[in-house]
């Protein structure tokens, strides 16, 4: 009960402001609360199952940079498709019922991806011999604190235009994917062409996604 209590506590103070539950908060404004829920619940515990692993069988020794890499630029990815929009093609039950849970799931699995709060859980694996209680207790820290930016992003979304909001998730994506790449990416390639010629490239990457998204919703007024 000890290491359960303990490992709620941690997560939950290592997750207040993080990028995952802003992460929680910008996709509740696009996707409904129950769904945006049930996707951070089953990236959690699937990403700190592999943490608690991870912990209990290798210690701190993990090394997740490449990983960290690879999500990173997803998530700048996730950014310009939150740009573009979507196309339900007239399957918004299908989509409704099992898109936003599998969308959710996937970016915060990627986000999660080598961040605090899962090396938090690699941490307090190693240190305790209770994989279950350490998995249980750094879910449920998750849950409370993302549970509240759920609820934070559903209130704000209500009072938001759709294109502010649209633009708004993709800045919130685009940012933590940057930041990522800073933190994982080897230090020779974090200079100013390199960054320049990144911010550039996602700026022109943005804009022709933005056209896209207004050519679909012109052709779906017209038809």
């Amino acid at each position: 009960m000890l290491v359960f209590l303990g490992s709620v506590v941690m997560v939950v103070l290592a997750e207040m402001g993080d990028k995952t539950q802003l992460l929680a908060m910008a996709m509740a404004t696009r996707f409904p609360a129950r769904s945006v829920l049930l996707g951070v619940f089953a990236a959690t515990v699937l990403n700190h199952a592999l943490a608690v692993a991870a912990g209990g069988y290798l210690g701190t020794s993990l090394n997740l940079e490449l990983i960290q890499m690879i999500a990173s630029g997803s998530f700048i990815l996730f950014g310009l498709w939150t740009i573009r929009g979507d196309s339900l093609d007239g399957e918004e039950n299908r989509k409704t019922a099992w898109g936003p849970v599998i969308t959710v799931a996937i970016a915060f699995f990627l986000a999660e991806m080598g961040d605090k709060t899962q090396l938090a859980t690699v941490a307090l694996a190693a240190k305790y011999s209770s994989p279950l209680a350490t998995l249980a207790g750094t879910t449920t820290g998750m849950m409370i604190a993302d549970a509240l930016g759920i609820y934070i992003g559903v209130v704000a979304g209500g009072r938001i235009p759709e294109k502010a909001v649209k633009w708004l998730s993709a800045l919130i994506f685009i940012t933590f994917g940057y930041i990522g790449l800073y933190y994982s990416v080897p230090g020779e390639f974090v200079t100013i062409p390199y960054i320049t010629g990144l911010i550039a490239a996602t700026a022109l990457a943005a804009y022709l996604a933005g056209r896209a998204g207004k050519k679909e919703e012109g052709t779906e007024e017209t038809g």
